[in-house]
């Protein structure tokens, strides 16, 4: 065994794998998990764990996969989180813990993601569950929204003891990681859906279809419901568009409508009667991870698939893994491109997208090179879709809805980082409703963070 080069993870073909929707990525097995833990150099001072959001034991954890003590390992890492089975396959793992590895200084750093992963799979299929708290202390906290960052809030607020509730808007909980990621890189019926029962089990109650802002205020919550603390762990889920002319053609989506309805309402399934208007020639605009995963969903539906950004392919904000799995497939990448216009036929659908090339200029204030386009380079691509990943903001029904509650030019919760204390009193948020879509772990470090900041604010309160 190479002690510098990570234990290979066995994946699906990329030729089987772009016209299913399986999971691509096939993980360790019980001697590969145990040989890849081997690897490990147990260092005292873990960077590893610094370099986690929600500072798991890292070390610990990889030692008990070693030992073969899996059940160990999952308690390890319980302590931290609440969603492993989530963050062994989603979390940026090469840009966190991964990244500062001392392993990867001479060779290849620990497959830390993939090992999380195994124990997770291995505590669901060997029916293991975290311990509840053999008491609850009589405080009521609601939180809004299921997805990562309102999950691990509740759950770390229950370790505590506390009465949790969460308020889910959609008929499913989970958030993004239910409507948002697909199928092929988060299973839902196995992995996210165990992982919420897991939070169920520690004694948080949930109740989907309740919209805070319309069923009920924040505010009436408070005052009426009987919680005496309140996290907004609502996501953000307004997509962006460019403004360019077009836009409202049939054939434009966001890329939060086209995964909400791939993921959410099952349209990739047969037996489902959803409608998605699939496209043969799609275009999706953008270069983060939900630009490649709506890429590769509407490659799977059947269509031709290209990738338009207006930086190159160094600046590509996705994961270096999703950007390769994506190639692997076949997907084209037309870089430093930028749309200009769609083009509309007779009837209101896309018919095509006029384009121009773009050259990388001086840096802007995000630290990248600012493309700038090159005169005389327009051309167009022949389409029927196009699919907009630039972004989302906070829905502003819960600011709006809610006195006292300060947010930010772009709509967000102004709250702070350590404790996601708001303006008002009583009220915590933290996750993309705070800092705009960013990653799932970042969302439950700000979930965690939530959670001390309740507790110090009741335990200061009931003194």
């Amino acid at each position: 065994m190479d002690v510098l080069k990570k234990v290979p993870v066995r994946e699906q073909d990329p030729k089987v794998r772009a016209a299913n929707f399986d999971e691509v990525c096939l993980g360790y097995n019980k001697e590969e998990a145990m040989t890849e833990a081997s690897r490990c150099l147990k260092c005292k001072n873990a960077r590893c764990m610094s370099g986690c959001p929600v500072s798991i034991n890292i070390p610990g954890f990889i030692k008990e996969v070693e030992n073969g003590d899996f059940e160990a390992a999952a308690k390890v890492i319980a302590q931290a989180s609440a969603l492993p089975a989530v963050c062994g396959r989603v979390c940026p793992q090469e840009s966190q813990c991964e990244g500062v590895c001392v392993r990867g200084i001479k060779g290849e750093p620990i497959s830390i993601g993939k090992l999380e992963r195994f124990v997770a799979d291995w505590s669901r299929e060997n029916g293991f569950v975290p311990a509840a708290p053999e008491k609850t202390n009589g405080h009521k906290v609601a939180v809004i929204g299921s997805g990562p960052s309102g999950l691990t809030c509740a759950g770390d607020l229950a370790k505590m003891g506390y009465e949790v509730t969460i308020f889910e808007a959609l008929h499913q909980p989970g958030g993004v990681l239910i409507y948002g990621i697909p199928e092929f890189r988060l299973p839902k019926d196995t992995v996210v859906k165990t992982e919420i029962e897991n939070v169920k089990k520690l004694g948080v109650k949930i109740e989907t279809d309740v919209v805070i802002g319309k069923s009920v205020t924040i505010d009436e919550l408070l005052e009426e419901e009987g919680f005496e603390a309140v996290f907004i762990g609502s996501g953000a889920g307004l997509p962006m568009f460019m403004g360019i002319p077009g836009e409202n053609a049939n054939g434009v989506f966001s890329a939060n409508e086209y995964l909400t309805r791939s993921n959410l309402m099952k349209a990739f399934r047969d037996d489902y009667d959803t409608p998605i208007a699939a496209g043969k020639k799609v275009a999706v605009v953008g270069g983060g991870n939900v630009a490649m995963d709506a890429a590769r969903t509407a490659l799977r539906l059947g269509a031709d698939v290209h990738i338009v950004y207006r930086r190159s392919e160094a600046e590509l904000p996705a994961r270096v893994e999703e950007v390769h799995h994506a190639k692997e497939e076949g997907i084209q990448f037309d870089l430093l491109t930028n749309p200009t216009e769609i083009l509309v036929d007779e009837k209101g659908w896309v018919r095509g997208m006029r384009c121009i090339r773009m050259e990388l200029g001086e840096p802007d204030a995000s630290g990248r090179r600012r493309p700038v386009p090159i005169p005389g380079s327009e051309f167009e691509m022949e389409l029927d879709t196009v699919i907009m990943s630039l972004g989302t903001s906070p829905n502003p029904l819960i600011s709006s809805t809610t006195k006292g509650l300060e947010t930010n030019r772009r709509k967000c919760i102004v709250a702070e980082e350590s404790t996601g204390k708001t303006s008002k009193e009583g009220v915590y948020a933290g996750g993309d409703a705070v800092t705009g879509a960013a990653t799932v772990i970042l969302a439950m470090e700000a979930g965690r963070a939530g959670a001390r900041g309740i507790h110090e604010f009741l335990s200061g309160k009931n003194e």
